[in-house]
């Protein structure tokens, strides 16, 4: 942070705050926004930090799956890989996902646990292997191709 923005010890914090909206207003920061001159929705209900947090991710579309207790991320992780290997590619891209989880999986394990337990098992990999297999059989050869037809001054007459 630079010194500019830091509050000298010997002003008032609500003093300094006031000065920084002052000079926003005067650099314009605060033209412009989505609700400029109507009252703030919603601004008489209650709500706790949390309600707040999850009104403005729907609000604003953003994805709070880094919030999510590291367990319950990872849960859903693997149901949604779990969903997702048969429509990959080739045996090698599940091999390398399943490869990449196991090991966030194991590294999360080795980590102190803050929140509720981890209870999460590793991906097997022969058992994707077998879905993606059920979900992509093998194509048949392709047929060998017909001869082509002999020049009509070969042909035999009959």
């Amino acid at each position: 942070m630079d010194d500019r923005r830091r509050r000298p010890h010997d002003v008032p914090v609500t003093d300094w705050v006031e000065q920084q909206i002052r000079d926003a207003q005067q650099r314009g920061a605060f033209t412009g926004l989505r609700l400029e001159g109507r009252p703030i929705p919603d601004l008489h209900r209650q709500r706790s930090s949390h309600q707040w947090v999850l009104d403005w991710a729907e609000r604003e579309g953003a994805d709070l799956s880094a919030a999510m207790p590291v367990g319950l991320a990872l849960r859903r992780e693997r149901a949604a890989l779990r969903a997702e290997v048969p429509e990959l590619r080739s045996e090698e891209a599940v091999r390398e996902l399943v490869a990449d989880f196991n090991g966030r999986l194991r590294d999360a394990y080795l980590r102190p646990v803050s929140g509720p337990p981890l209870a999460v098992g590793p991906l097997d990999l022969e058992v994707q292997l077998e879905r993606w297999r059920a979900a992509n059989p093998p194509r048949p050869a392709p047929a060998p191709p017909d001869p082509p037809p002999r020049p009509w001054w070969r042909r035999r007459r009959r």
